[in-house]
């Protein structure tokens, strides 16, 4: 029996985990994504892209194409998404497998300050006048124009547009994961005294994080939203046991 998995996206855990499941013949699969990325890297499965309409849109795109899975493998920012996902799942009557990327710990020698979000770092960055990395998606970015004084080193995925009404600011268009030497070389050459990031976890981001222990460099690292208090699993490995064992329990049932 084929199964149907709806896999929610926007993450290289995503792709990766779509991938593998295509491997098996066995699923009938489409991975959606927001669509927020102009230029999003190939996947390996039928793709959407848009959102639903809320958590009851969802539920109705489950129902009307017979899912039988859903996965939430979003970015663990995107509390909203996977809320949606959460309360889809249970109006559906629809198993749900949440993939979650452990955070980064701080080690001893790193120099953290944590912040709530983006305006939060926005004032940690001070009055004076200082040199930022701004390691954020281009929609985040908005709030830093309160703050004009700063000169900002932004990298997104895609150009920011329109560009940030600020005196001093210049754009990277880069998709990592990105070499500890080259954000060690990027570091160094912009000066930077602070990067502001969002503790996204992983290894593709990671990075900048070792860069900025070895240079002695202040992270105001944004902490994860508040999810749902729902179990997760933190890796590939695992959420494709766990999706494996989900549809075993739908077959025992005679679902």
């Amino acid at each position: 029996m084929t199964r149907s998995i709806l896999i929610l996206g926007g993450t290289a855990d995503a792709r990766i985990l779509a991938g593998k499941l295509a491997e098996d013949s066995g699923y009938r699969l489409l991975l959606s994504m927001a669509g927020r990325t102009r230029d999003p890297v190939q996947q390996p499965v039928p793709m959407r892209t848009g959102g639903f309409g809320g958590a009851k849109g969802l539920a109705d795109f489950i129902t009307e194409n017979r899912f039988d899975l859903l996965v939430d493998a979003t970015h663990p920012y995107a509390a909203r998404i996977s809320a949606n996902a959460v309360e889809a799942a249970k109006l559906a009557d629809i198993p749900l497998v949440t993939l979650e990327r452990p955070a980064w710990e701080r080690q001893s020698s790193d120099d953290w300050q944590s912040v709530a979000d983006v305006e939060s770092a926005v004032a940690a960055l001070g009055n004076t006048s200082t040199k930022a990395f701004l390691a954020l998606g281009r929609q985040e970015l908005l709030p830093f124009e309160a703050a004009p004084q700063h000169h900002y080193l932004i990298r997104s995925v895609d150009p920011v547009e329109p560009p940030l009404t600020v005196p001093h600011a210049r754009y990277l268009t880069a998709r990592g994961p990105f070499a500890l030497a080259d954000e060690i070389d990027l570091l160094r050459e912009n000066h930077i005294a602070f990067i502001v990031s969002k503790n996204s976890g992983g290894t593709a981001a990671y990075a900048k994080i070792e860069a900025a222990r070895r240079l002695g460099i202040r992270v105001l690292m944004i902490e994860r939203p508040m999810r749902a208090n729902i179990e997760t699993v933190p890796n590939i490995d695992t959420a494709l046991a766990a999706i494996r064992h989900q549809l075993s329990l739908l077959d025992e049932r005679g679902e």
